[in-house]
């Protein structure tokens, strides 16, 4: 092979590495809305309002931004950030948490684990489909009250 093929056939591998790396790190980011329809609420009840989830990519892991109405009609909103280390990470605003933490499983697939006050409330995996419309997110916890959930929620964009 000469060298001029040489080149061209690893410029050709590093491409298609990086366009598939790309959208696979994409895949996460946008502004997503719960779907409540397909959405699981055990015990519930659901969410009252509509509910939005807004996902940036930052270097080594994910910004959240959520706003929604909850299952009382009052107004919901967190913010926070964090890398795919499994690190606990402050969320602002949030009554039900105020730690999280973010591992990446997969290229489409990452676990959000919460606190408050230290104790875990909450393990979340989120699925994202690999067209990136479609974000399925399962978790178990305990809520405000201490009864234990089993939620399945769909977001789309």
């Amino acid at each position: 092979m000469t060298m001029k093929r040489r080149m061209l056939f690893v410029g050709a591998i590093a491409f298609f590495f990086a366009v598939n790396g790309a959208f696979a790190a994409d895949v996460f980011s946008g502004n997503w809305k719960v779907n409540l329809a397909r959405s699981k609420f055990d015990p519930g009840p659901p969410p009252k309002g509509p509910n939005f989830s807004k996902i940036e990519a930052i270097e080594g892991g994910l910004k959240f931004t959520n706003d929604g109405v909850n299952s009382e009609g009052k107004p919901t909103h967190d913010e926070w950030s964090g890398k795919f280390d499994g690190k606990d990470n402050p969320v602002k605003g949030s009554q039900t948490r105020d730690t999280a933490a973010l591992k990446k499983i997969d290229d489409y697939t990452i676990e959000i684990v919460s606190k408050k006050d230290g104790k875990v409330v909450s393990t979340i995996r989120g699925v994202f489909s690999r067209d990136g419309k479609t974000r399925t997110q399962t978790g178990q916890g305990t809520n405000a009250q201490g009864i234990k959930t089993n939620n399945t929620v769909v977001y789309e964009k």
